[in-house]
């Protein structure tokens, strides 16, 4: 590698729109085609079931704001690598990039291009396995990605359309065959409660919080934004409502076509919508969507995350080549290709469903230690220990306490996740702390000694 390429900067290439639809693809992956029935079998009311989804969008959106003010304070690549870097100590944000890396990142493309390949079987008829599949589209983002954030980010934006397309087709063919299609499944005894309703409702908000997970990864680019002050609160803030309006508008429509009893009994609510309202033919269509949903699910994880390793590698607390740009398309392409192979390595060896059960608990913890450093910013803003925002920038609305709450809300799910499922949340633990020596193992980091 050399020192040119080595030094090359980032290329800020990319606007608000980009950054929205970075958001919303982070955002969107298959869960929302597979999880209101999840949520319908924790609670059987339908104002608890739109409650929860309607929680778990504030939630979101609160998120969206503390991030949008980090992002204002610290607009570098690596986003919430360098949040984490800056308010602790580089250990911290060491942790989150190698947790980032080993399991969560990874194993989550590697399970979405295995869901996109057995999709693509379906759709296709292909005879190719499923880990061949998976790992041709994992090999393929990675090459575009190569190519620089603005062809990476085409594709993406691409691919995000196409997914809105499919969910407004998914709510429109709903409503307009509702009359014809209501009550055809309400079959069978209401679901009788197995837990008290607050640990039922509490239990609906897992998968809904997965599936709006994601929007903190459009930080990861901020380095790749031409106004990242600018363009990206308000692509957090436009992307997080965006998701938040098609998120309820898929549920209402599930709850409407096929009633809380069947919606409840089906594992794959949109296929059972669509086809009900078109037939066979609207089940062909919400797969051909849900496999395109996936796939711009990759593609924005493949643009997004490397900017942790490359961050890392320019502190000095990884590889030296990670944080090598190339000095034609201006794109970490070392990290993208760490990336793209570690998520192919896991999608061949058949552990990512594994390792996705370690995912939650570490997300959480990252999630809260993310609002607490907002905490951070502001008193040392307050005590005259850092740079006051710009005039007009944007702030967390009802700072601290909403930033409190967004915090208590994750550690709460963290503990939850501890709490119900230790062998899984514990694994994941060890391997969080197994990055300590690693750390240790690189030395002090560069250019970070005494940030404040």
């Amino acid at each position: 590698m050399t020192d040119r390429e080595t030094a090359a900067p980032l290329a800020r290439r990319l606007g608000a729109f980009d950054a929205t639809m970075l958001v919303m693809g982070g955002i969107i992956g298959a869960g929302i085609f597979m999880n209101p029935s999840v949520v319908a079998r924790a609670v059987q009311a339908p104002a608890a079931m739109l409650g929860a989804w309607a929680l778990g969008g504030a939630i979101a959106l609160t998120g969206a704001f503390v991030y949008a003010e980090l992002a204002v304070r610290r607009p570098g690549a690596g986003g919430q690598y360098l949040y984490l870097r800056d308010a602790y100590h580089p250990i911290v944000a060491f942790l989150y990039g190698w947790t980032l890396l080993l399991v969560s990142q990874s194993g989550g493309m590697a399970a979405v291009a295995m869901t996109f390949a057995g999709y693509f079987r379906d759709l296709t008829g292909t005879t190719l396995s499923p880990a061949t599949i998976a790992v041709v589209a994992l090999v393929a983002l990675t090459l575009v990605n190569c190519y620089g954030a603005r062809a990476g980010s085409n594709v993406q934006s691409t691919l995000m359309v196409l997914k809105i397309a499919a969910i407004v087709m998914l709510v429109t063919a709903g409503w307009a065959g509702l009359r014809a299609a209501h009550g055809a499944l309400e079959t069978g005894a209401t679901p009788v409660a197995s837990r008290p309703p607050l640990l039922a409702f509490a239990a609906a908000m897992v998968p809904v919080l997965f599936a709006y997970g994601g929007w903190q990864t459009a930080s990861f680019v901020a380095g790749e934004l031409r106004e990242p002050r600018r363009d990206l609160p308000r692509g957090l803030l436009w992307g997080v409502l965006g998701v938040v309006v098609l998120y309820l508008a898929v549920n209402a429509v599930c709850l409407a076509v096929l009633g809380p009893r069947a919606l409840a009994a089906t594992s794959t609510p949109a296929t059972a919508v669509m086809r009900l309202a078109l037939g066979e033919t609207g089940a062909k269509l919400i797969a051909a969507g849900i496999a395109i949903s996936t796939l711009g699910f990759l593609s924005q994880g493949m643009l997004t995350a490397p900017r942790v390793y490359y961050a890392m590698a320019r502190d000095g607390v990884f590889f030296r080549s990670v944080g090598a740009v190339h000095p034609r398309t201006r794109a970490p392409v070392v990290a993208i290709v760490l990336q793209g192979a570690w998520a192919a390595v896991i999608a061949l060896s058949g552990k990512y469903d594994a390792i996705l059960a370690y995912v939650v608990a570490i997300d959480a913890l990252f999630f809260g230690l993310t609002g607490a450093a907002l905490l951070v910013f502001r008193r040392r803003e307050r005590a005259g220990a850092a740079e006051p925002l710009p005039s007009g920038a944007t702030r967390m609305p009802g700072h601290p306490w909403t930033t409190i709450v967004f915090v208590l809300a994750f550690w709460t799910l963290a503990i939850s996740t501890v709490a119900q499922f230790p062998r899984s949340a514990g694994m994941g633990m060890l391997i969080l702390l197994a990055g300590v020596p690693v750390y240790y193992g690189w030395g002090q980091p560069s250019g970070v000694r005494g940030r404040r």
